[in-house]
């Protein structure tokens, strides 16, 4: 997205809730933000457009939004549904995950993220010129993709 200056409200929301995150947002960002995924950079409480968006992969177009209680309210999901629409007309995918999912199962869910990451990522760019994203670190596809989120969820460096 081409950087505008943001409204100064929407600029200290943001930094509110980076300073602010849940249980679940700490450790799934203990994760994306620890190693720089496959090459991919992840940022936290990202403000996009009208919005403030949970995780972002800029280079993958991807949104990864952690959704609690709140998110089952009246109204809730239309206005979820809407945000997904504008992100979408953006070129942007976004993945849902509820807050439980992140604690019981935060292998399977960095695997989904990276592996989604992976499959939308656009090219590098360097001075070279354009590269591809470096292959799995072992094996293939999917099982090295599970090992390595399994060493990053057991704070190995993989």
């Amino acid at each position: 997205m081409p950087r505008t200056r943001l409204p100064t409200h929407q600029r200290d929301l943001a930094r509110r809730l980076r300073r602010e995150m849940t249980d679940p947002e700490r450790l799934l960002w203990g994760k994306l933000r620890a190693h720089r995924q496959d090459g991919l950079a992840f940022r936290r409480q990202v403000p996009m457009g009208p919005y403030v968006v949970d995780f972002a992969c800029h280079a993958a177009r991807l949104v990864v939004e952690l959704d609690g209680g709140g998110h089952s309210w009246p109204g809730q999901s239309r206005r979820d549904e809407l945000r997904a629409a504008w992100l979408a007309d953006r070129g942007y995918l976004v993945l849902r995950f509820w807050n439980p999912e992140i604690t019981a199962n935060l292998v399977g869910v960095v695997e989904t993220i990276l592996a989604a990451a992976a499959e939308r990522a656009l090219p590098v760019i360097t001075r070279g010129g354009p590269t591809s994203l470096p292959s799995p670190a072992r094996g293939e596809g999917s099982r090295a993709r599970s090992d390595r989120a399994e060493a990053l969820v057991a704070g190995d460096d993989a």
